[in-house]
């Protein structure tokens, strides 16, 4: 167990440890072989939201809630940086 021995709660915490990782693994494994750049650029953003998820779940989990300050950044630089590639991918078809 990662937090101890809390009972039910812990035992939650763990389980989405393990699927969040296995999201990002799965997720990840997209980002490489994704034949396309729209492919890759959602891919990223899923990672990030992933990443969000098992820093909420930390928070929670150590009942420092500090940390969500971090996952709340975090999602607002994802969305805008997503928003950015649409705005290139866009423009390039346009272009093309």
């Amino acid at each position: 167990m990662i937090f101890g021995n809390f009972g039910e709660l812990s035992t939650a915490i763990n389980l989405v440890f393990i699927m969040l990782v296995a999201a990002m693994v799965l997720a990840f494994i997209r980002l490489l072989r994704g034949p396309s750049l729209p492919d890759r650029v959602v891919s990223l953003d899923l990672n990030t939201s992933l990443v969000v998820g098992f820093i909420s779940a930390y928070a929670i989990g150590t009942n420092q809630p500090v940390f969500l300050d971090i996952a709340i950044v975090l999602v607002l630089i994802s969305f805008l940086s997503t928003v950015a590639f649409g705005l290139y991918i866009e423009r390039r078809a346009r272009d093309a």
